[in-house]
């Protein structure tokens, strides 16, 4: 089995805030909005550089989508940055209907998304915003595993045309994907092939189902692992050539079992090949304060749990 190193862990905000500083240099239409949390987006290289190009709305996030909106018809590339509590729940109307209906090139990026968020607890972990997100004809939603993708992710969409949600975290995390990696939006990445079972992971579940693959091979179970950083569209078609190979599944996801990545792969089973499958997921509830690792731990967000439900999907075969 391929084995992958971590290169030196970081957290996925910084690989945005990185993203933007490059593209602030490449791209003269790329804008930033921000919504009072200049440090949090990691937009400080990009305010110093180009002031005129960054906007501080403040706490104002339904007017910053709105801006970001008004602004595509001048022909300017606006991301906008806030919580992904605040950039999704909070403005969903003004998403639905200034960007999403009308068809605008807005990116909305997200930072401290999941339980990973931590000490600030329930009210700011957001644990379903990639069903809200993926729900929206024409929304490109992307979920990134470490800091080299988020980068390169951040760096895609400003050549792709559309409204894109991209969600990221706060954590510091392995960071395992090639530097300066090609990112092709809709395009999954096969991590480790294998014959038993596929585990389907998207963002930081990503370095969990390969220490689970490693788990796994040691007990003589050969896991076939796929990174989906793209959750709309899905590759479906890398999905169910797998699944011809395994005949069964785990989905793993920091986010509610209830209209995440895990319900999108289990749609296209459902219409192309019924597969037994089991999800890692949180089970319809909230979160609560604590640290990452304690989080991940209390709501089984982790390579063990991975594990447990690879020997659980098995027996269904």
């Amino acid at each position: 089995m391929k084995k992958y190193t971590n290169t030196g862990s970081k957290d996925t905000r910084s690989g945005f805030g990185a993203g933007m500083t490059e593209l602030g240099q490449k791209n003269e239409n790329v804008v930033a909005l921000c919504a009072d949390l200049i440090g949090s987006l990691k937009f400080d290289d990009f305010k110093k550089n180009h002031p005129e190009r960054f906007l501080q709305i403040g706490i104002a996030e339904a007017n910053m989508i709105g801006i970001a909106a008004g602004l595509t018809i001048g022909g300017k590339i606006p991301f906008t940055g806030t919580f992904a509590n605040f950039s999704t729940g909070r403005v969903y109307d003004q998403i639905r209907q200034s960007v999403a209906y009308s068809d605008k090139n807005v990116k909305i990026c997200a930072s401290h998304a999941g339980l990973t968020l931590g000490e600030d607890g329930a009210t700011h972990q957001i644990l379903e915003d990639i069903g809200l997100m993926k729900m929206l004809p024409g929304m490109t939603v992307i979920n990134t595993c470490d800091y080299n993708q988020t980068k390169a992710a951040t760096l895609a969409i400003a050549d792709h045309h559309g409204p894109v949600y991209l969600r990221f975290g706060r954590p510091v995390v392995p960071n395992f994907t090639p530097e300066n990696g090609n990112f092709e939006i809709g395009k999954a990445v096969m991590l480790t092939e294998g014959s038993d079972v596929t585990i389907v992971a998207t963002g930081h579940l990503v370095w969990e189902a390969l220490l689970a693959a490693e788990a796994l091979e040691a007990k003589g179970i050969s896991a076939e692992v796929i990174n989906i950083h793209t959750i709309k569209p899905l590759d479906e078609k890398a999905i169910l050539e797998s699944l011809a190979k395994t005949r069964c599944v785990v989905t793993a996801e920091e986010h509610n079992i209830l209209g995440g990545l895990g319900e999108s792969v289990a749609r296209i089973l459902a219409l192309n090949n019924p597969t037994p499958q089991e999800f890692v997921a949180v089970n319809d509830s909230f979160g609560e304060s604590g640290t990452p690792e304690q989080l991940m731990g209390k709501y089984k967000l982790n390579n063990q749990a991975i594990v447990e439900a690879v020997e659980r999907v098995m027996k269904r075969k």
